[in-house]
């Protein structure tokens, strides 16, 4: 009976090693989309006008130093990524502030 039970452990150990070097040869991420020609286009074009230390991206100032049309059509052709809920703890309502608390008379 040990034997067994050892022999079904090592053969669900060696599944979960299997299953998650196959994760890590995807990259474990979902493919990006591909851009419109008129997102690359866009991002040529701003990367021309913006991207003064010539490294290939709009780092903070340069972003800062776009004119609002430029922003604007940025922010049109590229929208903002949702950040995922229940990480911000501030948000959430502690448990304390709910309930009276001794003496309070409720």
């Amino acid at each position: 009976m040990k034997k067994l039970l050892l022999a079904a452990a090592v053969l669900l150990c060696a599944t979960a090693i299997t299953v998650q070097a196959q994760d890590a040869d995807s990259g474990g991420k979902k493919a990006k989309k591909e851009l419109t020609t008129e997102q690359k286009q866009l991002q040529t074009d701003m990367l021309a006008k913006y991207d003064t230390n010539k490294d290939g991206k709009l780092d903070k100032e340069e972003k800062a130093a776009m004119s609002q049309e430029d922003k604007d059509a940025w922010a049109k052709a590229f929208p903002a990524k949702k950040k995922k809920k229940g990480g911000d703890d501030a948000a959430a309502p502690k448990a304390d502030d709910a309930a009276p608390k001794a003496g309070d008379g409720k």
